[in-house]
């Protein structure tokens, strides 16, 4: 009789698991199985043995049995061996039973019906399971487009929200869109719409693209914003009117201020969808009127004088 490795037959170390056993049935079940090929005896011949070992190695009782009696003798795949001289009394059975003499000899000849073996079925294992990836693949809708696409937005629209209308030409149709911009959505976030309220098979993304703003620098949350001053007032300190992206506030710049020194504002920064808030970072620079009066010269000749 010929001794069965379904470890071997399966592709599996004897220490795998049941994920890997099944694992390595399905991939197997799918390559010899009848239906794809139609009159090859040996892809035949070769799924019967797959569905003989799967049959033992997830069982939990047939499996601990099979290694019980591999372990007392030194087999390998192929090996012939004399049932009697191991103890067992054996009559083949022919080719009439669903499995091999081997397997009969050491489960007996019924045990292949213990759970429920029927066509389509190996072992409690649903054949349809193997295949469920390609009938599905046939009845699957026609897979779902994306379109994508980029849209400028100020940085005060970005911050505000905002609503464009839109035209676009997509698969060589044109199609107008109603985008609302929501409040706090940042660079290179992306919108999507669903396309079929506009005739479109897809989703279609915006991706977020902010113009430079003069005024402000975003890093992240956070804003940088540069206010010219004159000396005077870096020197005297004054009450000042500064931009902000949600109106103008004021703030007090404190006397002896230095010139390139950041003043920060908690709060008042960039936000995010969540409605999170970076600060806002002024910085001064002190400049000169482009022109001076009379009195403001003789004012700085003063100065330098009394520096002397």
């Amino acid at each position: 009789m010929e001794y069965k490795d379904y470890y071997k037959i399966l592709g599996v170390e004897k220490s795998a698991s049941d994920k890997e056993i099944k694992s390595a049935f399905r991939k197997l079940a799918k390559k010899y199985h009848p239906d794809l090929n139609q009159g090859d005896k040996k892809s035949q011949e070769k799924f019967k043995e797959i569905n003989e070992a799967y049959e033992v190695l997830s069982d939990k009782d047939k499996r601990q049995k099979y290694d019980t009696f591999g372990s007392n003798y030194d087999f390998s795949q192929g090996t012939n061996f004399d049932p009697s001289q191991y103890g067992y009394t054996y009559t083949s059975g022919g080719s009439g039973g669903n499995f091999s003499d081997f397997f009969d000899l050491i489960f007996g000849r019924d045990s292949s019906k213990d759970r429920g073996f029927s066509k389509g079925s190996f072992g409690g294992f649903n054949m349809g399971d193997i295949f469920s990836d390609m009938t599905s693949s046939r009845s699957r809708k026609p897979q779902r487009k994306s379109y994508e696409t980029e849209i400028s937005l100020s940085l005060e629209e970005a911050y505000k929200g905002t609503e464009k209308k839109l035209k676009l030409n997509i698969d060589s149709k044109s199609v107008d869109i109603d985008l609302k911009i929501p409040s706090g959505i940042g660079p290179s976030k992306k919108i999507k719409v669903k396309g079929e309220k506009y005739g479109v098979n897809g989703d279609i993304l915006f991706k977020i693209k902010l113009i430079p703003n003069h005024n402000f620098t975003l890093d992240g949350l956070n804003l940088t914003s540069k206010v010219n001053i004159f000396p005077w007032d870096a020197a005297l300190g004054k009450d000042l009117l500064v931009d902000t992206l949600n109106g103008k506030i004021k703030l007090k710049l404190p006397a002896g201020f230095k010139g390139g020194s950041k003043m920060r504002v908690a709060g008042r920064g960039f936000k995010d969808l969540k409605g999170k808030k970076g600060d806002l970072y002024i910085e001064f620079n002190i400049v000169n009127p482009q022109s001076l009066s009379q009195d403001q010269k003789d004012l700085y000749e003063k100065l330098r004088d009394l520096d002397k």
